[in-house]
């Protein structure tokens, strides 16, 4: 395979035909894992034997106690998907209706669960080094009608949750953290998950942890966990009605993946560990790419790489795409600029990076080969650009 010099020249048999890398097997952003097959199966059998397809079965009860181990937090309680994961932590709080401070710097879903719940999404600007919520802007961004604060730990770099815990307490806040990219990462000694009053999961397929389709809620308050738990199973025990609630059960055959999973998390990351520093060797000095956070211990749940503007990622796109290899705009557009939003308040450190971000292909599958074969072909793409 070729090997990628100083100045981006390919060195090996077959690494180019009439001046284009060779293409081999398609690269894409990401590439779910899957337990062996048999460890997957052992569990299907006991669904089997006692038809318990849902509502609060052993799988998922026990997925729970083992996240819990896992992750060293007390309470998860998982549901089906992150963005219902959103919804019942921010109606828990006791934001519907009112004004949510957030960033537009995320996946859509989180702006969309906040509307969903009938809140208002208010966004603050991003710092530019590791792209979560500027703590220095929350404050202007509070009203009267402030409801919660909503950040989002971002490609697994964790907020500053001082600064953020401190300005919740002064307004009496309560802290969501979307932590859909937060698995696994440790920060300041403890799971990334463990802070905020609740912090919401995505076991989506694309993640590294994954039940196909999932979620979780993750508080240390009883009697928020308890409103939860009542919340994503109607509201009632029994004969016993409570509060409204709504169905966001995970099914057994989704906890019994993440059964199967949840072993080989330390092998998986491991794994992306050892791909994430191929990358940043063979890609130093050649894009930009966010720096070592202190006192975190990352994931590896994407490799974010930033071009010099737009244009410039589209051609590298093109570039990669001719040689099927496909990596994906991680976020695109800034939140604030899609149209369902009210807020459209000027957030210009999001809305540069969001114009120029990509997340580069990542998986625990991928070979040293296949990192070669998208730097060689990131070279050749810049260096004609």
């Amino acid at each position: 395979m070729a090997r990628i010099g100083h100045n981006g020249a390919e060195h090996g048999e077959n690494a180019m035909v009439n001046g284009s890398v060779v293409c081999q097997k398609p690269l894409r952003v990401t590439r779910s894992y899957l337990p062996p097959l048999g460890e997957y199966i052992e569990l299907l059998r006991g669904i089997w034997d006692n038809r318990v397809l849902t509502n609060q079965g052993g799988n998922v009860c026990r997925l729970q106690r083992e996240l819990d181990t896992c992750l060293g937090v007390r309470g998860a309680l998982v549901v089906a998907n992150g963005t219902l994961a959103l919804q019942i932590a921010l109606t828990a709080v006791g934001a519907r209706g009112g004004e949510v401070v957030t960033t537009p710097f995320s996946y859509v879903a989180t702006a969309h669960s906040i509307l969903w719940e009938h809140c208002t999404p208010i966004f603050v600007d991003i710092e530019p080094e590791h792209f979560t919520i500027d703590p220095g802007k929350i404050e202007a961004a509070i009203t009267p009608h402030t409801r919660a604060i909503l950040p989002v730990h971002v490609f697994g770099y964790s907020c500053d949750t001082d600064a953020i815990r401190t300005i919740a307490a002064d307004h009496k806040l309560p802290v969501i953290y979307d932590g859909a990219h937060a698995f696994g990462a440790r920060y300041k000694g403890k799971s990334l998950l463990s802070y905020g009053d609740i912090s919401t999961c995505s076991f989506h397929a694309t993640k590294l942890f994954h039940t196909v389709e999932g979620g979780a809620v993750i508080t240390r308050d009883p009697e928020l966990a308890a409103k939860m738990d009542l919340m994503r199973r109607f509201g009632h025990n029994g004969d016993e009605h409570f509060c409204v609630g709504i169905n966001a059960k995970m099914s057994e055959l989704h906890a019994a993946m993440g059964l199967a999973i949840l072993p080989h998390v330390r092998e998986i990351i491991c794994r992306r560990q050892r791909i994430c520093e191929q990358y940043d060797s063979l890609l130093a000095g050649v894009v930009e790419h966010p720096s070592d956070q202190p006192d975190l211990e990352p994931n590896y749940g994407y490799y974010p790489v930033l071009f010099r503007d737009e244009a410039q990622l589209k051609k590298v796109f093109a570039a990669l795409a001719a040689q099927e290899i496909y990596p994906r705009r991680y976020f695109f557009p800034a939140l604030n600029l899609i149209p369902h939003v009210t807020d459209k308040s000027s957030c210009p450190v999001a809305q540069d990076i969001a114009s120029r971000i990509a997340c580069l292909p990542l998986s625990d599958g991928m070979t040293s080969e296949d990192v070669e074969r998208v730097c060689l072909t990131l070279h050749l793409a810049l260096k004609s650009s």
